[in-house]
């Protein structure tokens, strides 16, 4: 930041960490940091201190970048975030300019509500949004690469707190320079973010090796099959099937999957990824189940029960499975899915037991029901269910945009 033209003050009670940055010499080994710094330093554009007020007092924008780390049972420990809170807390009071406060260590979702406002607003007695500012700046930066990923980074977020637009806005010109377009987002959605990001690392890497010890097995470049893999950007690295929703189901994912860890036991090769991505399907499925049962109605309805849209397809499907196990309970079912065979002539789907349970509509099936579960879309899905002139519970699989209507009572699975 001091190489782009700000003037920085970095701050810590490390006493050996200070002196090194104060005369511009970089404290841990980072490629590219030492030269920065160095610039830094001559350009009188860094400086650094043990003194929180002095830091705060001369200064519009502190970046908080403490330590959470690991407490032994795996818990987050905040008492570095509550440190730094108080010591600015007490900075702020006595500072009659606007000053903003950004958190950017990792914190779990609700950490910046819960614990960095109120304890900035005890200790200074001030109000977050009006008297000073708050947001909530998650770091991507790699070890070893973080020069690199500060200048090209893939995605900038900004966490909002209660409308403060002018902390947005005090970010929005600090990186300005940077060629990446912001995400302004709520304070909670920034907080997990950052977790997101590093546990669907984990889950790339564990899934990677776990290809590659199967692959060994067999003797199989392993390289080669993941050059493969990730050289089709349409499916496999890509925006599909990143969305949160309903299990998978069809006649491919789930045969594939147990066919893989079949052959991982055959070959004496564990394969704990895809083996919780089976029991991640199979809790989705109970998941749906569960809210289903909580509603404790009589009469379901379920609109689509193929495994996904535009298909007739009801192989494994996971809304059949859902079909079946309620009317094992003795329920009233009703089902819209107008891909699904009525007669034996009509298609290669036709089910004897799911055919008598076939509405022509989706009014059909909203009129039959006390529950509907939305499956599948449809056209005229959401105009239906606004329109509906009698209490319905929602349950959605799907995310429809959630019905204007106050005789819903609306349940989305993943949101």
């Amino acid at each position: 930041m001091s190489n782009d033209g700000f003037q920085v003050v970095a701050v810590d009670p490390d006493q050996f960490k200070v002196e090194r940055l104060a005369k511009g010499q970089a404290p841990i080994v980072e490629p590219g940091l030492a030269e920065l710094l160095d610039h830094g330093h001559h350009s009188d554009l860094l400086s650094a201190t043990q003194s929180v007020a002095d830091a705060i007092s001369n200064t519009d924008i502190s970046l908080c970048c403490v330590g959470t780390p690991s407490l032994p049972d795996g818990t987050l420990n905040t008492d570095y975030v509550r440190q730094v809170c108080e010591d600015i807390g007490k900075a702020l009071k006595h500072k009659s300019a606007f000053h903003v406060v950004v958190m950017r260590s990792t914190i779990l979702p609700g950490t910046m509500e819960e614990l960095v406002v109120p304890t900035l607003e005890r200790v200074s007695g001030k109000t977050a949004g009006r008297d000073f500012g708050v947001a909530y700046y998650p770091e991507f930066l790699r070890e070893g690469t973080a020069i690199a990923d500060y200048y090209r980074p893939g995605a900038i977020v900004f966490g909002q707190y209660d409308g403060d637009s002018r902390s947005i806005e005090a970010l929005k010109a600090l990186v300005s320079h940077i060629p990446v377009t912001p995400h302004v987002v709520a304070m909670r959605c920034a907080e997990i973010v950052k977790y997101a990001n590093n546990c669907w690392h984990a889950v790339k890497i564990s899934f990677s090796n776990e290809i590659g010890n199967l692959c060994k097995a067999k003797n199989i470049d392993s390289h080669v099959v993941m050059d493969v893999l990730c050289s089709d950007t349409r499916l496999n690295i890509s925006r599909a099937y990143m969305k949160p929703g309903f299990a998978y189901g069809g006649s491919c994912l789930p045969k594939d999957l147990r066919a893989l860890t079949a052959l991982g036991r055959i070959l004496n090769v564990p394969t704990p990824v895809l083996d919780a991505a089976r029991i991640a399907n199979a809790g989705q499925i109970e998941h749906a189940r569960s809210l289903i049962d909580t509603a404790h109605q009589e009469r379901i309805g379920f609109v689509g029960i193929t495994f996904k849209s535009d298909t007739d397809d009801l192989r494994e499907s996971p809304l059949l499975e859902l079909v079946e196990s309620f009317l094992g309970k003795g329920k009233e079912i009703a089902v819209y899915d107008p891909n699904v065979a009525r007669t034996p002539s009509e298609g290669r789907n036709f089910l004897k037991h799911v055919a008598p349970l076939l509405r022509g509509s989706i009014e059909d099936v909203l009129a039959a029901s006390s529950v509907v579960v939305i499956g599948n879309k449809y056209p005229g899905l959401k105009e239906a269910i606004e329109a509906a002139k009698k209490p319905l519970v929602v349950i959605d699989l799907t995310r429809i945009e959630t019905p204007q209507n106050r005789n819903i009572i609306y349940h989305g699975l993943c949101w």
